[in-house]
């Protein structure tokens, strides 16, 4: 076995782990910060949705910027710049007095979080052996989880003996000392890249516009409906920053959404995939989380499990499955994953209106085993061969489309459980029939979702030949 000292990749990749346990970690606690928020201002409890919307919107829209931004001026520059972001968004989330003020600062905080991920993924792509980077992708993604499963519940025990604004102390308290570590943690591949020119500003604010506007399509179409004004008028306005932004494109020299990466096969058919699938966790985990408040409501308790047996089985699959795709053709272990992934919805057929907890974290669990493997694997793929001085626009560019997968599946797969039930319930149908039936349409669906997925993978361009670790 090689000693530490002789894999300096690792010992350079520390401040970026300490970066992605900090995302994770305050994501955890972030979790249940919403519901108190809104409480202690004497909300309406679906004003939820606007601050994870803040975060969504930024977090996605400037990864591709500020990853381009990250090839010009390096990665220790713009990782230490995003934790300092990221912390001077919960210093504003926690003095927060109003809900504007709070949708400001959950903005702030996914710049900073947009700032951070594609430099840490650029460095395993840069600096990790070839023959290790799926293995890399697996312990960033095993420390991005396995943070996330201690913060609903230390959080959540936080709020309930000294409130919400104490949490979102301790997260700045996290974020400062993090930024410490990693400003005395040194890099010493981290040089700067190239001269800032013929930098796309233009195409910047338009790709900030219209994928900020994107993100609110679905939300607005939800809260206020298909057919209201404000959901006509956000979908009029992503359509016409959408036009601006293929436009200045085109005409750009240096552009943020490079075309040669973004048209291969193995750009296109896994983001496919990704919206196919990895959209089924945060869906699948609210959808039954309203299905046990629905058939099982002296059982409410059982939810509040979702979060951690969905995370603890993408821990895991990220170390079990990940590693693999360095040892043999990731298309083919994306289909074992993809497969899992499958079995995980087709527990859902299962669902009686007393459903057991052992059904339950079965279908969560195996889901999130799936989904660890799949989201590790598919960053090797779509990242294999891009150049050093691409790295952290290209992952910046795949972190944009990745980001939007989620808000995607849950914009189509919650709509279509609630909205059933609810139907159902308006036709005469028993709440626990109603919820008991609807679940299982909806698990058939996500099925025939999780076969076009991998139709997908199988589709993908092969990295390596058949004999075992070899090139392509």
């Amino acid at each position: 076995m090689q000693k530490f000292s002789k894999q300096p990749y690792i010992k350079g990749f520390i401040p970026y782990g300490f970066a992605a346990f900090l995302v994770g970690i305050v994501g955890g606690f972030v979790t249940v910060f919403s519901p108190a928020f809104v409480k202690d201002l004497n909300l309406p409890y679906n004003n939820t949705t606007w601050t994870a919307l803040a975060m969504a919107m930024s977090t996605a829209a400037f990864a591709p910027v500020l990853g381009k931004l990250g090839d010009i001026i390096g990665r220790r520059t713009t990782l230490l710049i995003g934790i300092a972001i990221f912390t001077l968004g919960n210093v504003l989330t926690a003095i927060a007095p109003s809900l504007i003020f709070m949708l400001v600062a959950r903005f702030i905080v996914g710049i900073g979080t947009a700032a951070i991920a594609p430099v840490v993924i650029a460095y395993i792509v840069t600096e990790f052996p070839s023959d290790k980077i799926a293995k890399g992708f697996s312990v960033y993604m095993f420390i991005s989880s396995i943070s996330v499963i201690f913060g609903p519940t230390i959080g959540g025990l936080i709020i309930e003996y000294y409130g919400w604004r104490i949490m979102m102390w301790v997260c700045t308290a996290i974020s400062a000392v993090i930024f410490i570590l990693c400003l005395v943690i040194n890099d010493n591949n981290a040089v700067q890249r190239k001269k800032i020119e013929h930098f796309d500003i233009t195409g910047a604010v338009f790709v900030l516009i219209f994928f900020s506007l994107l993100l609110c399509v679905p939300s607005f179409g939800q809260n206020f409906g298909w057919s209201s004004t404000p959901f006509l008028a956000v979908l009029l306005a992503s359509f016409i920053s959408g036009i601006g932004l293929v436009i200045s494109e085109k005409r750009a020299v240096n552009p943020i959404l490079q075309w040669s990466f973004i048209k291969r096969k193995a750009f296109i058919l896994s983001v496919l995939a990704l919206f196919l699938t990895q959209g089924l966790m945060q869906a699948n985990m609210t959808n039954i989380i309203v299905f046990i408040n629905y058939t099982q409501p002296q059982n409410s308790v059982i939810s509040g499990y979702a979060i951690s047996i969905m995370y603890i089985g993408m821990s895991v699959g990220a170390v079990v499955l990940g590693p693999l795709a360095d040892r043999y053709e990731p298309k083919k272990v994306l289909v074992g994953s993809l497969t899992l992934t499958g079995i995980g919805c087709a527990v859902m057929l299962l669902f009686t209106q007393n459903t057991s907890v052992f059904l339950l974290a079965s279908s969560l669990g195996i889901l999130g085993f799936g989904l660890g493997g799949n989201g590790t694997i598919f960053m090797k793929v779509v990242l294999s061969g891009i150049s050093a001085k691409d790295s952290a626009s290209g992952t910046g560019i795949y972190g944009l489309f990745r980001d939007l997968a989620a808000p995607f599946g849950v914009a189509v797969f919650v709509p279509m459980y609630t909205n059933r039930v609810a139907n159902l319930i308006n036709n005469g149908t028993a709440e626990i029939i109603a919820a008991t039936d609807s679940v299982r349409l909806l698990a058939t669906v996500e099925i025939f979702c999780v076969i076009a997925g991998i139709v997908s993978v199988i589709l993908l361009p092969s990295i390596y030949n058949n004999k075992k670790g070899a090139k392509v």
